[in-house]
This record gives C-alpha cells, sequence and structure tokens, in this order.
C-alpha cells in the first residue's frame, strides 16, 4: 500500500479544491439542458471580464474536458470527455466523473467559431461498457477513422474500446469487445513517420494503473514506496488496422537527466495520468499530467517508445483538481488544448480552452501559466 503520506496529500488537495469549488458557484444540473445552457452562460459572463484566466473555453453550452485535438482535412478536430452532473456522489475514486457520451468539435481555424458535431458515440451503444466513459483520442488510417475510449466494463474493471467511422465526425461504431490486453485509461495515439502508430495509456488511482502491478488485475491498490520507481505509463504497438495491439505491452521510462527513473514520492514530476506524444524536429516528447500536484509535464526521447529524459513543466496547475492536454501543430504553429472549471467552479463539471505553445531554440517548451490565483 501507498504510504499514508501520499494519500494525506491527495485527500487534502481534493478536499481543497472541493471547497474551492463550492464557493465558487452554486449547483448546476443538466438535466434541464435549458437551465443548465443558461447557468453556463451567465458563469462565463461572469468570469471573462476579471482577466485571471489566460484564455477563454472554447465551449459554453455544455460542459467539456480532457481535449484530444487533431488536424482532419486541413481542420481542427477535438474530441473531449463530455461532463455532466450525474448525480454521484464526489469520492476519492472520481466515480462522480460519470459521462456517458462524447461530443465532437471542428475548427477551420484557432481564432474562428467552434462547430458541435452532436454525439459521436454513446455508452449505450458499446455491448460491452458498464459505466465511466472517460478520456478518448482519435487517430486516422486508410480512409478510417479511429475513437479510442476507456470505460468500465460490467465488472467495473477499466478497459480500451475502439470505434470506427468514415468521418471524423462520427457516428463511430464500436467493436463488440475491448482491445485485448488494453487496461487503465487515457489511450493517445500517435503514428510516427514511418506510418507506425502507438497507443499510450495508463492512470493511477480512480485510473486503476495501480491494481496491475502483477501483469494481472487485482482488486489491491498496490502502490511502491516513495523511494522505488513511479508506476510507468504503458505503450503498445497498434496492428496494421488500428483495431488491436500488435506485440506486447511495455513501460514507458521516465528518466532523470541522470538517467534514473523517477520516483514513486516524486510528486511533482512523476506520471500519473492524460499521456500525449507528439514529434517536434526529430524529437519525441512525451506530456502527462502530475495529477496530485496539477503540472502538465513532459520529457523529450530519440525513439516513440522512450526512454524520456525529464525537461520541466509544459503548464502550471489551472483551476479545478484536473489537467488533462493535448498538442498539435497547425499551418506552422503549435498548439495546447486544456480544461479547467471557469464556467462552473466544480471539479467535476470542466471546460476546454486552448493557447499557442512556443519552444525555446534548444527544443525546450516554454512554461504556460494559464491561471493567475
Amino acid at each position: 500500500m501507498k504510504n499514508r503520506s501520499y494519500f494525506r496529500k491527495m485527500t487534502f488537495a481534493l478536499m481543497a479544491a472541493t471547497v474551492f469549488s463550492g464557493a465558487c458557484q452554486s449547483n448546476t444540473q443538466e438535466g434541464d439542458a435549458s437551465e443548465n445552457q443558461d447557468a453556463v452562460a451567465e458563469n462565463q459572463d461572469a468570469t471573462a471580464q476579471d482577466g485571471q484566466y489566460l484564455t477563454q473555453p472554447l465551449v459554453s453550452d455544455i460542459y467539456t474536458a480532457d481535449p484530444s485535438a487533431h488536424v482532419f482535412d486541413g481542420k481542427i478536430y477535438i474530441y473531449p470527455s463530455h461532463d455532466i452532473d450525474a448525480g454521484v456522489q464526489e469520492k476519492d475514486d472520481g466515480s462522480h466523473f460519470d459521462m456517458r457520451d462524447y461530443h465532437i468539435f471542428s475548427m477551420d481555424d484557432p481564432n474562428g467559431t467552434i462547430t458541435d458535431h452532436g454525439v459521436g458515440l454513446d455508452i449505450k451503444d458499446i455491448p460491452w461498457a458498464g459505466r465511466q466513459l472517460w478520456a478518448p483520442d482519435a487517430a486516422f488510417k486508410n480512409g478510417t477513422y479511429y475513437l479510442y475510449f476507456p470505460v468500465k466494463d460490467k465488472k467495473d474493471v477499466f478497459r480500451i474500446g475502439v470505434a470506427t467511422s468514415s468521418s471524423p465526425t462520427g457516428p463511430f461504431t464500436p467493436q463488440p469487445q475491448p482491445i485485448a490486453q488494453s487496461y487503465s485509461i487515457d489511450p493517445a495515439v500517435f503514428t510516427d513517420t514511418d506510418g507506425t502508430s502507438y497507443m499510450y495509456f495508463g492512470g493511477i488511482w480512480g485510473g486503476q494503473l495501480q491494481r496491475w502491478s502483477s501483469g494481472a488485475y487485482t482488486e489491491n491498490d498496490e502502490y511502491p514506496a516513495d523511494d522505488k520507481p513511479a508506476l510507468m505509463p504503458k505503450v503498445a504497438r497498434l496492428s496494421p488496422d488500428m483495431l488491436s495491439f500488435s506485440g506486447d505491452v511495455q513501460d514507458v521510462q521516465i528518466l532523470d537527466k541522470d538517467g534514473k527513473h523517477l520516483l514513486a514520492g516524486d510528486n511533482e514530476r512523476r506520471f500519473f495520468e492524460a499521456a500525449w506524444v507528439h514529434q517536434y524536429n526529430g524529437k519525441y516528447y512525451f506530456s502527462y499530467s502530475t495529477g496530485d500536484t496539477h503540472n502538465i509535464a513532459y520529457a523529450i526521447g530519440d525513439s516513440p517508445v522512450g526512454p524520456f529524459t525529464y525537461q520541466g513543466v509544459l503548464l502550471k496547475p489551472v483551476q479545478g483538481w484536473t489537467n488533462h492536454h493535448s498538442i498539435v501543430e497547425f499551418k506552422g504553429k503549435w498548439y495546447l488544448f486544456y480544461h479547467d472549471t471557469q464556467l462552473s467552479g466544480k471539479t467535476h463539471l470542466r471546460n476546454i480552452k486552448m493557447t499557442e505553445l512556443k519552444y525555446n531554440p534548444d527544443g525546450t517548451i516554454q512554461t504556460i501559466t494559464a491561471y493567475n490565483e
């Protein structure tokens, strides 16, 4: 079991976020769609003028989070989670993040309007799904669009599924079973210049990665001691048809600049969830959330499967308990997509945002501060 100081820090952070969010806004229910949309718009008007946010929400009529952005056919498409107030009691395992479908969005230009293409996939259409349709990702290959998603199965174990469509906006048709050997959360797919695609995944705590330490699922939460290497995200090569893994699941090694593994007690730097990989000037960038310390950190490597050397923080903590991002190039500029809780002030009712991402001459990323306390 993880040591008590770890859980005290996690509990304190969640309590602080909950107290803060409770003081910010009154509760809104998505059961009444018109009332919810009015409340979101009112909150946006109230917060947009106070200058504490670097950018404004891209979507204001529903709650969105975990934005996965891609450029398809000259447009930016965004595949986020769809937050709802499901009436589930808030717990430290994230049970109140009880999302049930995905809306898909597109933008012709980063400064233009955003279009909601409606529901691309609903949990009721996934035969093996139980609950909690969490952060997705998308990919395109050989004329087909793929939507990868984590959801708990009927036994309440997170698995990763895949759905296909002939359109980037869906509707997506899910495969009848989850991807074999897949588990945990936050799938992110990267296709290298040679056409090989890889899936990165994993998230500790509510994401259940710690339950797979032995290679098989156990209901016991097994964390390494603080002075031992941290739990590592996973990577698997995808088959040519993008529907299964080709080869074994491997650890993604995140090292410090001395070549040593980041330790489990190094909460400011070690991996928690939300993996993303992109390539810049021949190098591979592995970025991720540190979870309870709320950073979006990154590491650089020479191979898409690592090892990656820790570099620093690319996005400082935002308002809210979670953060989850993506990075995409569009017309010669790079953009960071992320979320915060500007519209609701509640940890589980988030809104997606974007801002330009810039590199230093040595290839490191300039740190972004998106929220001024």
